[in-house]
């Protein structure tokens, strides 16, 4: 844990891009957090408040950045995005892909407004969390996050009133689930919700993960008309609904992700994508022993600098529900041994490899939800739903930040002068870079203070204070 006696070099590089979204006050507060996201083991007010030696203040300055400072989130975001178009590698290209996920920001405890319990995929349980939103970006340079949006859990009571201003009929058995069994009413009002979204009046009740997305991405595109690219996505939000909003409202190129159990309309019958790939398979293997073509072809894909190697199936097929799509099913071994990845896209012309390319820039956003936690996406312990949502587009910033001093030259060549060693890597290094670079300072600081006289006791005692608290 290092004391900050100095505000990093990355973040005094960088602040000037963000003068004119806070007062001069504000500003000072913004250093402060985004420096703390960044050295702090503890990512939370208090922990960051106590390690900030320089500018050090009260932990209700930095509280009052998060609840009660009037700074735009949209502006913040555009000057973000403008430091990101300022940098010829981290610039939106022509060849980047927008892809859509979401993940679950778990706390312990209740305590948080707008908290809910939901399901945790790979924990397979229910936990407290926030759900995010995020529409990220990537080419074979660089990623970040564009857009994103906290969901909120559905007032039930709204909905109620809502549903019935819309002359929704509810059925009159079900209102005793009201008291005696919530959670099942709250599913029978969704279920009401959803069947009748199509009705103006009835889709501004409520706005589930799909409709974030719907909005996430509407916005996008009315905000960059000129920049139409693909977008892609996992098997839960390859939904027919959503994805005909994509191909039908926006006009948008989307990648979607299929499950095993999805369903083809073939000549033959209908059959389950899985029954399908096992019966190419077959063919496949038959064919490689007779000497006939491979039914998979092997394909190979450009990917952040290295070329990654498939065995592809690739056609146009009906699917079920989907209407007429290209069906790529992909597997890395040539023995088609490991399970296979089934893909959608509903531009026909496609081929196996443009697809896959497409896919593959689905990843990144997982990254980035990684390394978003490891820099403090989920260890807030704000109350305030608005003052999370300033958290979350606060490490949107750091991360971007990471990502532009990748291909900064003039802070990369400031900071090796400084550390003595050559800096070329991702953003998790850059994080230590800029780690490394505050401890740098602290040592040159002790320097400083011993050389003008001061005592080593003297010059410890406020460090010694910011790293063991009660």
């Amino acid at each position: 844990m290092i004391p900050l006696v100095a505000f990093p070099e990355l973040v005094e590089h960088y602040a000037p891009f963000f003068a004119d979204v806070f007062s001069t006050e504000a500003l000072i507060e913004f250093k402060r957090y985004i420096s703390g996201l960044l050295i702090s083991e503890n990512k939370t007010v208090e922990g960051i408040n106590r390690l900030c030696v320089c500018e050090s203040r009260n932990q209700s300055s930095l509280n009052r950045l998060l609840t009660q400072s009037p700074f735009s989130l949209a502006g913040l975001d555009e000057r973000r995005l403008a430091l990101l178009a300022s940098v010829p590698a981290t610039q939106m290209k022509c060849s980047g892909v927008m892809s859509l996920d979401d993940t679950l920001l778990t706390h312990y405890g209740q305590h948080f407004e707008k908290i809910a319990y939901l399901w945790d995929h790979a924990q397979q349980r229910y936990t407290w969390a926030h759900n995010l939103v995020s529409l990220h970006y990537s080419d074979n340079e660089t990623d970040y996050p564009l857009n994103y949006q906290l969901w909120e859990p559905p007032d039930l009571e709204a909905l109620e009133a809502g549903l019935e201003a819309a002359a929704v009929k509810l059925k009159a058995s079900k209102y005793a689930l009201k008291e005696r069994a919530p959670e099942k009413w709250r599913r029978y009002l969704l279920g009401v919700w959803r069947r009748h979204q199509s009705q103006p009046e009835v889709a501004q009740l409520y706005s589930g993960k799909l409709q974030i997305a719907e909005h996430l991405l509407a916005e996008w595109l009315r905000q960059h008309p000129d920049l139409r690219l693909p977008v892609t996505f996992d098997n839960w939000y390859t939904q027919p609904g959503f994805c005909h909003f994509l191909n039908d409202k926006l006009q948008l190129a989307y990648v979607g992700t299929l499950a095993p159990g999805d369903q083809l309309i073939l000549k033959t019958g209908v059959e389950t994508l899985q029954d399908f790939a096992a019966r190419l398979k077959q063919e496949h293997q038959d064919h490689v022993a007779t000497g006939r073509p491979p039914v998979f072809k092997p394909i190979s894909i450009p990917y952040k600098g290295q070329r990654e190697h498939y065995y592809s199936y690739c056609a146009t097929h009906q699917v079920r529900h989907f209407g007429k799509h290209r069906v790529v099913i992909n597997h890395h071994d040539a023995d088609l041994s490991d399970p296979p990845l089934f893909l959608l896209a509903n531009r026909l012309h496609w081929q196996a490899p443009g697809i896959t390319r497409i896919r593959r820039h689905r990843w990144p956003i997982e990254v980035y939800y990684e390394e978003g936690k490891a820099e403090g996406l989920d260890q807030y312990q704000l109350r305030d739903f608005a003052a999370i949502q300033r958290h979350v587009a606060l490490i949107a910033v750091v991360y971007s930040l990471l990502r532009t001093a990748q291909y900064d030259r003039a802070l990369r060549n400031s900071l090796q002068e400084q550390l003595k060693f050559e800096l070329e890597g991702s953003a998790p290094f850059w994080r230590r870079a800029t780690q490394a670079q505050s401890l740098w300072a602290l040592g040159l600081l002790i320097q400083a203070g011993l050389t003008q006289g001061q005592s080593l006791p003297s010059l410890m005692e406020p460090l010694l204070r910011a790293v063991c608290y009660a």
